[in-house]
């Protein structure tokens, strides 16, 4: 990576590495070593693991002292929410990471540098550089720059498509379905978008790199216009989906 783009990521998440090769180490995937014939110990891997056990600590540390009387079930699924993937992702896409990515040419034409599994990897690879680099205070406060922010619409949307078949069974108003209504890009690229459907009634749509995400998306939404209809739609005695 170039001088001026690697100082570029430095000041885009306001920190300075004193080892800027552990900062190009986190950002060199599997496919970029494996073409260009390095041993397995340079991609990012080692790092990811490392940002992995890291992110875990500190996210439970963070929920353990924010949620004081949850029990350790929910604190477990609450984590879960906060250290998959797509959010990870969506941190990952915050900071514009993907265009930092050292990806094999092949990987890189077929979407490797918007696809979910490579971002929310190196996000954990960057966490463990930083942590490496200057210890886990630092990196704790990039964790909770980046990740700890609007917590409950993390969760909610980790448990979405969930949360929304209780609501529409709570209401009794029919059966939640979900619609295929588009696909759109190259088949390495497609975007899906998704109606999420009581009936014949469109109640959320939502789009994604997946079906499954997609759907993900359109619950999402659905439980977002529940949440903000429900006490005037209460108040009148009417349902709210």
């Amino acid at each position: 990576m170039g001088t001026e783009k690697i100082e570029g990521f430095q000041h885009k998440i306001g920190i300075r590495f004193q080892d800027l090769k552990l900062l190009q180490h986190a950002l060199i995937h599997s496919s970029y070593a494996n073409e260009r014939r390095m041993t397995k110990e340079k991609n990012n891997e080692r790092l990811e693991f490392l940002g992995d056990a890291v992110l875990e600590l500190v996210s439970s540390d963070y929920l353990y002292r924010t949620y004081k009387n949850e029990p350790e079930g929910k604190l477990t699924k609450l984590r879960a929410s906060l250290v998959c993937e797509p959010t990870l992702a969506g941190c990952a896409r915050d900071i514009d990471l993907g265009k930092y990515i050292k990806l094999s040419k092949g990987e890189d034409m077929t979407g490797g540098r918007d696809r979910d599994s490579i971002l929310s990897d190196a996000f954990e690879a960057v966490i463990g550089a930083i942590y490496l680099d200057q210890g886990l205070e630092t990196a704790g406060k990039f964790i909770e720059k980046y990740l700890f922010q609007d917590v409950e619409n993390k969760v909610l949307f980790f448990d979405a498509k969930t949360n929304l078949q209780e609501i529409v069974q709570g209401e009794g108003k029919g059966s939640l379905s979900y619609e295929l209504i588009k696909e759109e890009g190259p088949d390495h690229q497609k975007v899906f978008t998704v109606e999420a459907r009581i009936g014949d009634r469109v109640i959320g749509t939502g789009s994604g790199r997946s079906k499954k995400n997609a759907e993900q998306h359109a619950a999402f939404e659905a439980i977002k216009r529940y949440k903000k209809q429900a006490a005037s739609e209460n108040e009148d005695g009417h349902s709210c989906i």
